[in-house]
């Protein structure tokens, strides 16, 4: 810290006291080199390894299987009046196969919501995986 003196008209000396920022700037630009030194370099790429060759294609397309439930609640399977027992023994075997045919479910508007929520939860628990709701547009308000 460094005090200036400066002379004035008046009796008394004025006192005008400043900080002396050299060495603060001084310790922070050597700071900043240690920064800059210590730190790694830092890549942009991820370095891979890819397989060589052309991935082999996928020529197995699944069924498809429709599923409509009218206006009265009723299920129908690939356009056949089907009760819940004999759907979910339809859906057991569906899991069992190789390739999980597709489910497609078409609920008419006036469908019971209960019969569309336990079918969708039968999809779940026997761990049928490809499902799509069809027509769900008409929904929305």
């Amino acid at each position: 810290m460094s005090m200036n003196v400066g002379s004035s008209s008046s009796d008394e000396p004025e006192v005008l006291m400043e900080i002396n920022t050299t060495p603060l700037i001084d310790v922070m630009l050597v700071l900043l080199v240690m920064l800059i030194i210590t730190i790694p370099i830092q890549l942009h790429s991820v370095n891979l390894e890819m397989p060589v060759g052309t991935p082999p294609t996928n020529n197995i397309k699944p069924d498809k299987i429709d599923i409509v439930i009218d206006d009265n609640s009723t299920i129908h399977w690939q356009g056949s009046t089907i009760s819940v027992p004999e759907m979910e023994a339809k859906m057991k075997a569906m899991a069992l196969m190789p390739v999980q045919p597709e489910i497609h479910i078409r609920p008419y508007p006036a469908a019971s919501y209960a019969v569309f929520a336990n079918l969708l939860s039968s999809t779940k628990r026997l761990g049928l995986n490809k499902i799509a709701v069809i027509g769900s547009e008409q929904f929305v308000k």
